[in-house]
């Protein structure tokens, strides 16, 4: 018995996973550095790290506004821009830009494999 409420609650969580995922790619572009470093400079560029995060390195021109002040901040992003986004790893940028696309944002982009994959230049405080 315990087996079966077990894999039910697996299967309840794939099921939600995969949901999100093709929730998200109605509305959030998720792009290769090269595609990133092709838009951003024409965009709002936003790291949800948390400040100490931001302060060790992050993408040169990017603005810190975390993903815990987001709510707090929100007046700080525009809805008329693009918004390319990224954290460490690529999970806060997508609940970031969930927590946009509910308060009528669009165009919201995110880096693959956020910050922990990016080769490119950065800026260290």
């Amino acid at each position: 018995m315990v087996w079966i409420i077990l894999i039910g609650v697996v299967v309840a969580l794939l099921v939600y996973v995969v949901g999100m995922g093709l929730y998200q790619k109605k509305f959030l572009k998720t792009l290769t550095e090269d595609e990133f470093k092709a838009g951003y400079r024409k965009a709002q560029l936003i790291d949800v790290r948390e400040p100490e995060e931001f302060k060790k390195g992050h993408i040169l021109g990017a603005r810190n506004i975390p993903l815990s002040q987001m709510r707090q901040r929100l007046k700080e992003v525009r809805n008329d821009q693009p918004v390319y986004l990224y954290c460490e790893s690529g999970l806060r940028s997508a609940r970031a830009a969930n927590f946009l696309k509910k308060r009528k944002y669009g165009n919201l982009h995110h880096l693959q494999g956020g910050f922990r994959k990016w080769t490119g230049r950065v800026k260290s405080n």
